[in-house]
């Protein structure tokens, strides 16, 4: 048995990327960052132009037709570009909700007392009466809260493994930029990665990024909801601590709102309060070893 991604996998993820690259760089990116709360409209029809939200839809559905292998690689991507939006619920809603598999309505979902971008968003799936806007850390994911938990359901594990391999995309986005400054930064006459605290730590982040990438990729396979809610924990720790072991890389300069490493920290942080993260994960495994 192969393990290796085939090569049409790899093309979708290098498509995912040059698409992301093109559409959705750093200057993008800050300019997201300076307009807090709106959606960019003509990228998300791009996306949906390019299937990202049809990827897992049959041909016959004017779908893509490829399956979860396929999902978790695109939206490893986007969670590496840092890309805004209700992402996960616009592509679970594909051929249920029209026009969310083309891109031309975007949908949200009430994950359990939060919903994001529900002002950006045409369609809400579950009861949003009453919702009240919160103050975000991340300033690219606007949140409201529900009065009660409106969910009312077990988390998604589909969606809890597209949040998963989000956050596998921070972790390698993160461990990308700690490298990248480790190089180049010097002090006392040769580049920071040269000092052992800083190798332990650029080490760190590697071994968490390729454990939760090992683990990720296998719940793709088997979509059994004990290996994803593993895969879940496994890649929520490789990006919230690989973004704060990358603010220690940066120094003080990581800590500054120029740098984009605490973007993805603050990102890491709303994402792990999704459904099917933290405690539900964790409930979810011991109860299998109990079983």
């Amino acid at each position: 048995m192969r393990f290796q991604l085939t090569e049409d996998q790899r093309a979708l993820k290098a498509g995912v990327r040059e698409l992301l690259d093109r559409r959705f760089g750093r200057e993008a990116l800050r300019a997201a960052v300076d307009a807090p709360g709106r959606l960019d409209r003509e990228l998300w029809r791009a996306l949906g132009d390019a299937g990202f939200f049809a990827l897992r839809l049959p041909e016959a559905d004017a779908g893509v037709g490829l399956g979860l292998p396929e999902a978790v690689l695109a939206f490893e991507e986007a969670g590496r570009a840092l890309l805004p939006g209700p992402l996960v619920a616009t592509h679970l809603a594909a051929g249920r909700v029209p026009g969310a598999a083309t891109g031309e309505t975007v949908v949200t979902a009430v994950d359990g007392e939060l919903v994001e971008w529900l002002e950006a968003a045409d369609v809400a799936l579950g009861e949003v009466a009453g919702a009240v806007p919160l103050r975000c850390v991340d300033p690219l994911t606007p949140l409201h809260r529900t009065p009660a938990d409106a969910g009312g359901r077990a988390p998604d594990p589909v969606a809890a493994l597209l949040t998963a391999a989000e956050q596998l995309g921070t972790a390698v986005r993160v461990q990308e930029l700690a490298v990248q400054h480790a190089c180049t930064r010097e002090q006392f006459g040769q580049p920071v990665g040269a000092f052992q605290a800083v190798k332990h730590l650029c080490a760190d982040l590697l071994v968490r990024t390729e454990t939760a990438r090992v683990a990720v990729y296998a719940a793709a396979v088997t979509a059994d909801p004990v290996d994803i809610a593993a895969a879940r924990l496994l890649a929520d720790e490789a990006a919230v601590r690989g973004a704060r072991d990358c603010l220690q890389v940066h120094g003080g300069m990581g800590f500054t709102w120029e740098a984009d490493v605490h973007l993805h920290l603050k990102r890491a942080w709303v994402r792990a309060r999704r459904g099917g993260g933290g405690t539900e994960s964790e409930e979810l495994l011991a109860a299998r070893l109990v079983a």
